[in-house]
């Protein structure tokens, strides 16, 4: 199994070096080992040159059933952990920024008071790929919008208000509540979220097309491009608390909704840590922002 555990490492890690150093051991034995890997598949995994490593066509192909196999790896330690007590282990979360910000500092510190040696993997992505990292296992669970995904399992948690995002002194920031019809007159600046989008969905069911000028993957840099006066957005409320920006946030109307529920593979998938976590979760969700 080491030998699936350093190839992982090393394209996680982009090179020999770091992976060996990672799993505690000499970069001769890591090329001993992908050497004796490629040996018994009769493939060559890996491209090696100056400009760094890379998977060969196939081992591309290969790839993705040893990313499988390392995580169900992954897991039956962990369950094993498990069964000796909840004194170890990993808890991996697919996240997104305003969860990060503003939810996972608290609860992870709340987890820690119990569980101190338990340790915390977060990976930060969009609709689609946390989903995607869901369904191979890559996170025990991430944070989705429900109605974003297919063929995993979801349980709700909070939803939350989003809110119009303004430059500092634009005309539409003198209205307490700001319609969608308004806000799709000026340019846009449309957070991508993958294949599913509260704003665009809440433009489409009023029968709006938004002038969209950028879109943009990450939440700061919208909020930077609207102080800057290049246009106007829609983020969630929760990312807009203690924001440092000089911002009009204002109300839509008609209200957009960000739906936010946990998603996992299946119950049974879930750790023990990771389902304890989830009650913490729930049970906290009131003292949540």
């Amino acid at each position: 199994m080491n030998r699936y555990l350093a190839l992982h490492k090393i394209i996680e890690l982009g090179n020999f070096t770091k992976a060996a150093s990672a799993m505690n051991c000499t970069q001769s034995a890591i090329s001993q080992m992908i050497s004796s890997l490629e040996d018994e598949l009769k493939i060559k995994l890996l491209n090696r040159s100056k400009s760094g490593i890379s998977l060969t066509k196939e081992g591309e192909k290969l790839y993705p059933h040893i990313q499988r196999l390392v995580y169900e790896y992954r897991t039956v330690k962990e369950h094993a952990q498990e069964i000796r007590g909840l004194e170890t282990g990993t808890i991996r979360i697919g996240t997104m920024g305003s969860i990060s910000t503003h939810w996972l500092p608290i609860l992870i510190s709340e987890f820690k008071k119990k569980y101190p040696a338990i340790e915390f993997v977060l990976l930060e992505g969009d609709y689609v790929s946390i989903t995607e990292w869901i369904k191979t296992g890559a996170v025990d669970f991430g944070f989705v919008n429900p109605d974003a995904v297919s063929g995993i399992k979801t349980s709700p948690v909070k939803d939350g208000r989003m809110l119009a995002v303004l430059p500092p002194g634009h005309p539409l920031a003198k209205c307490d509540v700001v319609s969608l019809k308004d806000l799709g007159r000026e340019h846009f600046i449309l957070l991508e979220e993958g294949n599913h989008s509260e704003p665009l969905i809440a433009f489409k069911e009023q029968g709006i097309h938004p002038k969209i000028s950028y879109v943009i993957h990450d939440d700061y840099t919208i909020m930077n491009m609207v102080e800057a006066g290049l246009g106007v957005s829609m983020l969630a409320e929760l990312m807009l608390k203690r924001i440092a920006y000089n911002l009009e946030l204002r109300p839509t109307d008609p209200p957009v909704i960000r739906k936010m529920a946990i998603g996992y593979k299946d119950r049974l998938s879930l750790t023990i840590a990771a389902r304890r976590f989830i009650e913490l979760l729930k049970e906290n969700m009131d003292k949540l922002p």
